[in-house]
């Protein structure tokens, strides 16, 4: 046991869940630091069964990325709001009702996560994201929180680069 815990390398540093950054294309005007929380990327595999007489065995199917969840502060200037909107008109105008081309509002995202002098250590790109939901939030005059806004991503797919 103890020859287990001396193979852990004496310098070690984990990353930490506060140690992160979610860089959007600069068309869409979203700063990073918006970004209040977000989630990293996530799996489901599907099993497909292979019966055969009275038994069966399984094979890995079809996989799907989860969508994410961002919360964001909402500032007055530059408003996070107001560019959130913006993004979300690429998809759907509520004014006209017209769509927008997949190609218009599905966007390529970086999600980095860093060390702490600020070197990215872990690096995601999240291809071919669009909003799925976005909630403005809630207010109320008996509190004084900060005003947010929660929103889901979708992408196609997610490359861990390193």
């Amino acid at each position: 046991m103890a020859d287990l815990l001396m193979k852990m390398p004496i310098p070690y540093e984990p990353k930490r869940q506060n140690r992160f950054i979610l860089r959007f294309p600069s068309s869409l005007g979203i700063n990073e630091w918006f970004v209040e929380t977000a989630a990293r990327p996530s799996i489901k595999i599907a099993s497909t069964e292979i019966q055969f007489l009275n038994t069966s065995t399984f094979v890995a199917g079809r996989f799907n990325w989860d969508p994410i969840s961002v919360k964001f502060r909402d500032p007055i200037g530059p408003s996070a709001a107001q560019a959130l909107m913006e993004w979300v008109r690429l998809h759907a105008e509520s004014v006209t009702g017209r769509m927008g081309y997949a190609a218009g509002y599905k966007k390529d995202i970086d999600l980095e996560m860093l060390d702490p002098t600020g070197v990215v250590v872990e690096k995601w790109i999240l291809y071919g994201t669009f909003l799925t939901d976005v909630n403005f939030g809630q207010l109320s005059y008996s509190q004084d929180a900060l005003a947010d806004i929660t929103a889901q991503l979708r992408m196609d797919r997610c490359v861990l680069v390193y």
